[in-house]
């Protein structure tokens, strides 16, 4: 039952989804009403958080048993004893699972009010407290100590430092002012740091603010199981061709055993300062990162020997990540994607081109894993279907492990090419609200199973590069 409303979108963005879910491939297979019941189901999904907060524990440093331990006294102590379970996930042996307690409607509301703008409100959503660059607005009068109830401008139309607002606003829970108004908005410049301390979250999920920082990564569950299905070796050439801020490179190197080499780039130079500060953060020390646009990382001219970042001769790589930038749907919660047509239809073009590169980069026999965080088929299947008409050496690969559905129909692939696709899809299970009590009813392997449904929307397909020859 849906507690927030659906996902807005611009009027154009709309129609183009509407015709997406309405293909008629699509239709044909799944009948009119099945097929709108779906959409209209991934829409109420998307503006919620996932049922479960995922966790990647770095095994370079310590055992998943060791973490689980120490993730479960952290998060009794949050809850204030309240029996929350960490659970393994059979298939991903490196992450767990903590399911979120929500939402939480009876929670009373209180004069003194901040508002958050739709960012912050997504992570206070997902169990972050409020820092103060988040804060847009607050209630006259608020003091430090004050119990105040929050909300978050999903429409980004409250102007910072007012007062009241009217505007559409949802509610988010309560919690204890760190700060007082003023200082809030001070005149001195932006201040940093905790500003309200979230004690009634309208849903109940562990915060990791310094929370075993070396030994936890926060990742989504689809975006773990990609770095699985890539699944590089120790002493492999590994590219990460989009790799900010991460948590995929550092999957990657702790899945080596730190053994070889993880070529991580990102054209943004404080995304790639990011990286090595959680390559660094997690002791991983076969990654390289580099400020670098993918597009351009292919060379055919011979390099110097000793030139160890891009741009790359082709065949390079053992094995390559292409995690593209893509149009972002898939993540949730998000209430409202104020996105343009002309924007969400400019990723494409662009995915092809870093493909291409990729390619040609790849050494005959490596294996390409391509990977977005949105629900489009001209993102996802489309580029398969043109990947394996314009790149003959690719094969379309089974993955391991397969956790999410089969690709959609509408791109014209075959139901077998379809069945190698991996598609995670939110509305493949209805959407529901746990709490403490239907949490303990329930058996691990159902929870589990509602893990892998209710997350991110997400797609992964894997090609094998065959020999050129």
């Amino acid at each position: 039952m849906s507690f927030f409303p659906k996902i807005v979108f611009q009027y154009e963005v709309e129609e183009y989804l509407t015709k997406v879910f309405r293909n008629n491939e699509l239709i044909t297979a799944l009948g009119t009403q099945e097929a709108e019941k779906k959409y209209q189901s991934l829409l109420s999904h998307l503006s919620h958080p996932p049922a479960f907060t995922t966790v990647r524990v770095n095994t370079h440093l310590a055992s998943v048993k060791h973490v689980k331990k120490l993730l479960f006294e952290e998060i009794q102590k949050q809850f204030k004893g309240l029996c929350v379970p960490v659970l393994e996930h059979p298939k991903l042996q490196d992450i767990l699972l903590i399911p979120v307690i929500g939402p939480r409607r009876d929670l009373k509301k209180h004069p003194c009010e901040v508002i958050v703008g739709a960012q912050c409100g997504y992570a206070v959503l997902r169990g972050a407290h409020v820092y103060v660059p988040g804060i847009v607005s607050t209630s006259r009068f608020v003091k430090a100590g004050d119990l105040v109830s929050v909300y978050s401008d999903i429409e980004g139309k409250c102007k910072r430092g007012a007062k009241e607002f009217d505007g559409v606003k949802v509610f988010l829970g309560n919690g204890i002012s760190e700060l007082s108004r003023s200082e809030i908005f001070s005149s001195n410049g932006q201040l940093k740091g905790l500003g309200i301390r979230m004690i009634e979250p309208v849903y109940l999920s562990p915060s990791f603010d310094n929370v075993l920082p070396s030994h936890l990564f926060l990742q989504n569950l689809p975006s773990v199981v990609v770095s699985h299905i890539l699944n590089p070796q120790p002493g492999e050439k590994i590219l990460d061709m989009c790799a900010a801020p991460g948590g995929k490179t550092t999957h990657l190197a702790a899945l080596m055993h730190d053994q070889g080499e993880v070529i991580a780039m990102d054209k943004i130079a404080n995304k790639i300062k990011k990286i090595k500060q959680n390559a660094a953060l997690l002791q991983l020390n076969c990654i390289k990162a580099f400020c670098y646009d993918g597009t351009k990382a292919l060379s055919e001219e011979k390099r110097e020997d000793k030139q160890e970042g891009p741009p790359f001769l082709p065949e390079s790589f053992d094995r390559i990540l292409l995690d593209a930038p893509c149009s972002g749907m898939g993540q949730r919660p998000n209430m409202v994607y104020s996105s343009t047509l002309k924007e969400v239809t400019s990723y494409q073009p662009l995915q092809r081109k870093l493909f291409t590169v990729a390619v040609k980069l790849l050494k005959p026999g490596g294996v390409l894993v391509y990977s977005t965080c949105t629900i489009t088929l001209s993102e996802n299947e489309e580029q398969v279907a043109w990947a394996l008409k314009t790149f003959p050496c690719l094969q379309l690969h089974p993955q391991e492990p397969h956790i999410g559905g089969e690709g959609m129909k509408g791109a014209g692939l075959s139901l077998d090419q379809l069945k190698l696709l991996q598609r995670f899809d939110p509305s493949a299970v209805t959407l529901q609200g746990m709490d403490i009590n239907s949490l303990q009813d329930s058996r691990e392997d159902d929870l589990i199973s509602l893990a892998n449904k209710d997350c991110i929307g997400f797609f992964i397909a894997k090609f094998i590069k065959l020999n050129s020859k």
